[in-house]
């Protein structure tokens, strides 16, 4: 047993364990086994997830970011939580402008002010419309895999039919292995719309999911048959506001320059046992 420091952080209510690893050197084996410990809301510590801030390894990043869902899983990619890990990196030392990687992905960030942070995605994204269970879908795999379904207003309220409908998705075969994060997306107006999102690895809704909003923002864009070469949009999640950008080359139907802008926010510091 032995006691680590950890802060705790959110991005629109995205809620994080953060460790700064530089100082405990613990293998990755290590992290995925205390993860759902820490992560625990009843007998740890509570979030939706961990991150770390590993010494870089590559040559041309500043660190290297490792990121586990509650349940200890690899989420791929989270974007609140990469916003969370550069505030925290710019409050331990690195600059406003910092490059990080996660698996074999090379990101740029921008620490804007004390609240918010711009994440560059650097992947591509060609939408897919499927159908399974008879649900009409658009599959965006926004550098972590995902699923966007339309609905109305009203029901973005029902969290419970929600919550049946993500997990029944979630595990579909269509989408395993490794599974997907469904969104549930209502179009609010031209530029605008509000989100739900049920994670792969938290096993429910969230109040907000970074990499869901850009995948809900390209969806809604696609949905819409919209041409622009250039588009922002506002997400409305239940945790907040983010905001997305990214560019479209309507010859392939691909959607690239991708940026995810939020808050990142610490909430306490403490220590615990592992």
């Amino acid at each position: 047993m032995s006691d680590i420091i950890f802060h705790k952080m959110e991005g629109a209510g995205n809620d994080f364990v953060v460790l700064d690893n530089r100082t405990y050197g613990f293998d990755l084996d290590e992290i995925i086994r205390f993860t759902p410990k820490l992560c625990d809301r009843k007998f740890g510590i509570g979030a939706d997830g961990i991150l770390i801030l590993q010494p870089a390894e590559r040559d041309e990043v500043d660190y290297t970011m490792i990121y586990r869902n509650a349940d200890g899983s690899d989420a791929g990619m989270c974007g609140n939580g990469a916003r969370c890990l550069v505030m925290f990196a710019f409050q331990n030392g690195f600059g406003s402008t910092q490059t990080f990687n996660i698996h074999n992905n090379v990101y740029e960030a921008e620490v804007h002010d004390e609240e918010n942070v711009s994440v560059h995605f650097p992947v591509h994204v060609i939408p897919e419309d499927i159908q399974i269970n008879e649900l009409d879908l658009v599959k965006a795999n926004a550098a972590t895999e995902h699923l966007v379904q339309f609905v109305d207003k009203t029901d973005l309220e029902k969290e419970a039919e929600l919550v049946q409908t993500g997990r029944t998705l979630r595990y579909h075969k269509d989408v395993e292995p490794p599974g997907s994060n469904v969104n549930f997306v209502h179009c609010k107006e031209r530029g605008s719309i509000s989100l739900q999102t049920y994670e792969r690895g938290v096993e429910g809704l969230t109040l907000a999911c970074g990499t869901g909003a850009l995948a809900s923002a390209i969806a809604a864009h696609h949905h819409m048959n919209r041409v622009e070469k250039q588009a922002k949009y506002q997400v409305k999640v239940k945790g907040g506001t983010l905001f997305v950008s990214f560019n479209f080359e309507p010859g392939t139907n691909t959607y690239h320059q991708l940026i995810l802008t939020g808050p990142a926010h610490f909430v306490f510091k403490g220590s615990i046992s592992t």
